[in-house]
């Protein structure tokens, strides 16, 4: 081969060829597909239970309107076509839920401030845990339908009883988390602070409280929902000032009316899973940066 064959072979192989350009790869439809996948790993399992209850439900409800007693439990689409859907059972439904949502704040807050207090106290003093945390947990201990007349009789029958009817059964749990929180922080860095001879209040604010953030906020949680509880409660038996969602379900309750009555209650629920997920929220908000859950 000549040297001009050669050099004319060489160019032809160094010469680029004629290609198409390279396609990235689909990122985003990939990344949309992960997200679908998670969305329904964490979504359909849920689902399927409630397709479950709602198709035993549908049976159930059959079967009884076939044995001419369909009132005692109404098919699951009559909670929204005669409870929420009709113009004035809605509304009275929504009335009353705003007027309990009011009850069932005012309590968790005054539990919040009470329960952080009263742990924040115990924590600094044995003797206060060692006086009191026996009554915090007979209080716990006592039926609350037996404390709801005692209520009723010393603080009248409207806002202010209901109140303290939320405060009773959302009290403890604020306390004994707390206070768990508190007492659970690491032994060597309580050492290292009181090396530094940092005084109680130094080591309250800087040290236990910050640390027993998590379990404050389980409390929260926990007691949001017997504060919805307590609400309710309070409102069924008081039945005096403006009524809420308890009145609300005595009376349809009274007049046999089925499908309004699992409307209210479907209300009820709801109004406790809105503020345990908002608590749960506020959680991530606050500790969420720093504290890894391992539940």
């Amino acid at each position: 081969m000549s040297t001009t064959s050669a050099e004319a072979v060489v160019d032809e192989t160094a010469r680029p060829t004629a290609s198409t350009p390279d396609v990235p790869a689909p990122a985003v439809p990939q990344a949309a597909r992960g997200r679908f996948s998670r969305a329904l790993l964490l979504a359909g399992p849920p689902l399927a239970v409630l397709v479950v209850l709602v198709g035993g439900w549908y049976a159930v409800s059959v079967g009884l309107a076939a044995s001419g007693k369909g009132f005692l439990l109404p098919m699951p689409h009559e909670m929204f076509t005669l409870g929420f859907f009709d113009p004035q059972v809605g509304a009275d439904i929504w009335i009353a839920l705003f007027r309990t949502t009011g009850v069932a704040l005012t309590g968790l807050l005054i539990a919040m401030v009470i329960g952080i207090g009263w742990a924040i106290a115990m924590s600094l003093a044995r003797w206060v845990e060692r006086s009191t945390y026996a009554y915090a947990v007979m209080l716990q201990c006592i039926p609350i339908l037996a404390l709801v007349p005692l209520v009723g009789f010393w603080f009248g029958y409207e806002f202010l009883a209901r109140v303290i009817v939320c405060v009773l059964i959302a009290l403890f749990p604020m306390v004994s988390n707390t206070l768990f929180g508190l007492q659970s922080v690491d032994k060597s860095q309580r050492e290292l602070f009181r090396l530094q001879k940092a005084n109680k209040w130094t080591v309250l604010t800087k040290l236990t409280l910050p640390a027993a953030l998590p379990s404050i906020f389980v409390g929260m949680r926990t007691s949001a929902g017997l504060a919805v509880i307590g609400a309710i409660v309070g409102d069924y038996f008081f039945r005096r000032g403006e009524p809420g969602i308890g009145s609300l379900i005595s009376n349809y309750q009274s007049r046999l009316q089925s499908a309004e009555l699992f409307a209210a209650i479907l209300a009820a629920c709801l109004l406790g899973v809105a503020i345990f997920a908002f608590f749960g929220w506020l959680s991530k908000v606050a500790v969420g940066r720093w504290y890894d859950s391992t539940i």
